[in-house]
């Protein structure tokens, strides 16, 4: 078909741009990026001829390959509409799509030409009469100076959307609420500034992401209008943004992004304003799609490790961080954790005697609460506070259990695995502030007593140190760790020198001698003088039984063959304690 078709000659008919004209030589010359169409000339023109008409770049006489056919290649540059319009058998109108010139190129030739239906030979037809030429444009073009002005300008705009992305996305809402609560004086304003932006986080998100790509792609157009060559503008214009855009601007507002975004929150405002048509739709779908940004949450586990990696950076105190995790740890730790163990403990036996031995020895154990057992430790039934103590006298011998009876005091027991924050919710409600510390027996059905907790064993874990009072003997009642200078207490010099014994039997003391023994009758002696002589101190004395030395001298009331100048008279003989167990001291009234 190429065969039988010649084409001689074209002419313009329209131009979407103005500039069109015919050079002397019969080029026609056209302006960039317009649409132009074309009335060729010749024999043999069907519809199918559009088809194989393309157009290839004219090389210059100073070109090396000046000589060759130019046809061998297709340009992009002039893309012709396949399908023709009054197509005849000597003409027809072709729609040519003229593309805009590369760099800073003034003009550049074009050459039609014409291939077969095999799509191997073309024809080029060298007459200047199927020739184009294409200028630029008269289009207002920016000088060089101002293209450089504006690359600066794009290039801090990146930069500092950039900045703002990682800096204002990196604050967290509950974050700056705390700064905003109890910040310094310039954070709390910085703060109140950011929060009621940050407040819409995707919104923001969306319009810094489309602000920033929109300078990216403007910076790297504007860039590659001042070079020549491409390679050396994506070079450049990717070392910039990364540098200048990225790396820069995210180091300095990661560590200053509360300060930055504070004062150029006009500009991200202005920014949101600008960008709403397209970023808040865009917002409205991610907070559906993602659900409320609900920010940061700390658990316990991650609160106690954040405050022991910070503690080196943080401004508290040793032992207030103790403070807090040891709070922190209340609901983690159980009872068996701080107990104290029974073997460790002071427990009182139900049927001992209160006398001045055993207030003796509650006083020196220190301690306010002592558990009453029954028989065996671990049977506790009772307990006895040391302010109950207070109008018992020692030298009634009161028994234990009579005190216990009278008050009645509840014991609480708590199970080996209950939490310290459920031990101190029980001692805040004034119950007791000791409790016995169980463990449930699968075998045999019942509670086995380990030891006892106290309200200040449960403080001593919240802030990690040990209380000490002047009467502990232990600086630790789990490592057993004794005080180093304990106080010691003699409380024997409350007992005195002289002994009492109750106006009864004083009284009875002075009738039986008044009337059974001759030698203090009446007529012999005044019943006034006798009182005052019962009440001469060294008269009346109690004698012990020491258990370390049987037999000791002071241990015999009369000694065998030989002669006696006093007088004895048996007022009482106190036998609970050899009743109570073989071990224990017996202690007699006597009058000499």
């Amino acid at each position: 078909m190429s065969s039988s078709t010649v084409i001689i000659g074209m002419r313009v008919e329209n131009s979407t741009k103005p500039g069109t004209t015919v050079l002397e030589d019969g080029t026609i010359q056209v302006v960039e990026g317009s649409t132009i169409r074309l009335r060729i000339f010749g024999q043999g023109i069907h519809r199918p001829t559009c088809q194989m008409i393309y157009f290839a770049d004219l090389p210059d006489a100073s070109d090396a390959n000046a000589n060759a056919d130019p046809c061998i290649k297709k340009t992009s540059d002039m893309l012709v509409n396949p399908y023709c319009h009054d197509v005849r058998n000597t003409t027809a109108l072709l729609d040519v799509a003229v593309q805009i010139l590369r760099k800073e190129i003034e003009f550049k030739n074009y050459v039609m030409c014409l291939e077969d239906h095999s799509g191997k030979s073309r024809y080029w037809f060298s007459d200047h009469n199927l020739m184009i030429q294409v200028i630029e444009g008269d289009e207002f073009k920016l000088p060089l100076w101002l293209k450089i002005l504006l690359a600066v300008i794009l290039l801090a705009l990146s930069g500092m959307f950039s900045g703002l992305n990682l800096g204002l996305m990196s604050l967290d809402p509950m974050e700056l609420r705390i700064v905003k609560n109890c910040g310094t004086p310039m954070e709390r304003k910085y703060a109140t500034r950011i929060e009621p932006v940050r407040r819409h986080g995707n919104y923001l998100l969306c319009s810094l992401l489309l602000g920033n790509v929109l300078v990216n792609a403007s910076f790297t157009i504007l860039f590659d209008s001042m070079v020549s060559a491409s390679i050396l503008a994506i070079v450049a214009s990717t070392f910039g943004i990364v540098l200048f855009g990225e790396i820069i601007p995210q180091a300095l507002c990661c560590r200053h992004g509360l300060e930055v975004g504070a004062k150029t929150i006009v500009i991200t405002k202005f920014v949101m304003l600008l960008t709403f048509p397209l970023s808040y739709p865009m917002s409205k779908i991610l907070d559906y799609v993602l659900g409320q940004e609900m920010g940061l949450r700390y658990n316990r586990e991650k609160l106690m490790e954040m405050l022991r990696l910070t503690e080196p950076y943080m401004d508290l105190l040793k032992q207030e961080l103790n403070i807090i995790q040891g709070a922190l740890e209340l609901r983690t730790k159980a009872v068996q954790h701080v107990m104290t163990p029974l073997h460790d403990c002071f427990l009182l036996n139900s049927n001992a005697i209160l006398d001045f031995n055993t207030m003796t020895e509650i006083m020196e154990s220190g301690y306010t609460r002592i558990p009453i057992y029954d028989k065996e430790r671990t049977n506790i039934v009772d307990m006895l506070y040391v302010k109950d103590l207070a109008f018992v006298d020692p030298d009634d011998c009161t028994p234990l259990k009579t005190i216990t009876k009278f008050y009645n005091h509840p014991v609480h027991f708590v199970y080996q695995n209950t939490k310290l924050d459920a031990v101190l919710e029980e001692f805040k409600k004034g119950k007791s502030h000791l409790a016995i510390v169980v463990k449930k027996n699968e075998v045999e059905n019942e509670d086995e007593v380990l030891g006892i907790v106290t309200l200040e064993d449960v403080i001593e874990e919240i802030i990690k140190s040990e209380i000490l009072d002047e009467s502990d003997l232990y600086t630790d009642n789990r490592a057993r760790r004794r005080d180093a200078s304990p106080r010691k207490w003699d409380f024997s010099a409350f007992r005195g020198t002289e002994l009492k014994i109750s106006p009864q039997l004083l009284l009875a003391a002075h009738r039986f001698l008044s009337t059974e023994v001759l030698q203090f009758c009446p007529s012999l002696i005044s019943e006034k003088y006798l009182l005052r002589l019962l009440k001469h101190p060294g008269v009346i004395c109690e004698l012990k039984f020491d258990e370390q030395n049987k037999e000791s001298p002071g241990h015999n009331l009369y000694e065998k063959n030989k002669p006696a100048d006093y007088f004895i008279l048996i007022l009482q003989v106190l036998c609970w304690h050899f009743l109570l167990s073989p071990h224990s001291q017996g202690s007699t009234n006597c009058m000499a």
